[in-house]
């Protein structure tokens, strides 16, 4: 039987057909931008292999972080996955964007590029860096709130009585 988007969009506690769409248009964004920095860091990665010098433990870092990150959005497409339940795995997630985004932040938001085109594609990195932070952010935030008010819907409330 084929998924039925609309049946499911009417059946979500969060937000019906317009919070599917946003979360699919999030979770897009998120992916895409995930895979550009897989692109951008493992250039020079790949570059340093090539050479035969050691990858650089903040290039690796990075690259870590952005594959997680697609990976985290590829399951999260799955239609009946609830990724509000997930909001601490986003907010980790957003945690390690911050930490890319202050690495490379500081290496290169100052630097003059001077014609580089390496140095300009790593000052370019750092401001994907920090869209990738605020998109992990917003998931993270708003799975927050959806989960704070449906995680008691499912489970009878306590009374005084019951403790």
């Amino acid at each position: 039987m084929p998924f039925d988007v609309e049946k499911h969009a009417e059946r979500s506690m969060s937000g019906g057909i317009v919070g599917m769409a946003f979360r699919f248009c999030i979770r897009l964004l998120q992916f895409v931008m995930g895979l550009a920095v897989v692109g951008l860091y493992g250039t020079d990665l790949n570059n340093a292999r090539l050479h035969g010098i050691y990858a650089d433990p903040k290039w690796t870092y990075a690259t870590v972080i952005s594959a997680l990150s697609a990976i985290t959005c590829t399951i999260y497409f799955v239609p009946l996955v609830k990724s509000y339940i997930a909001f601490g795995w986003d907010a980790l997630l957003c945690l390690f964007w911050l930490v890319v985004f202050g690495i490379f932040g500081k290496m290169y938001i100052h630097e003059d590029p001077e014609g580089d085109a390496g140095i300009q594609r790593m000052k370019n990195a750092v401001w994907i860096d920090l869209i990738n932070f605020l998109l992990w952010l917003t998931t993270a935030i708003y799975g927050g709130v959806l989960f704070k008010r449906y995680r008691g819907m499912s489970m009878p409330s306590k009374t005084r009585s019951d403790v």
